[in-house]
């Protein structure tokens, strides 16, 4: 089992961190789901701005076989 480890937060973190929490979510379980949030956020925007872009601003692929 991995060790704990604490991460210090101000009380106002605190208390948005628990009015997020669902009933019987763990810290680290509200954490987890954040970060994926978080991360299909970013690659949401990415892909955004790759649909964006102009065809001469891509760069080919070649997927061989």
């Amino acid at each position: 089992m991995p060790a704990d480890k604490r991460i210090a937060v101000s009380e106002e973190r605190w208390k948005e961190l628990g009015e997020m929490k669902k009933a019987g979510q763990t810290y680290d379980q509200l954490i987890k789901e954040l970060i994926q949030k978080a991360n299909r956020l970013e690659l949401a925007e990415k892909a955004k701005k790759v649909k964006n872009m102009g065809e001469d601003e891509l760069s080919p692929i070649d997927i061989d076989e």
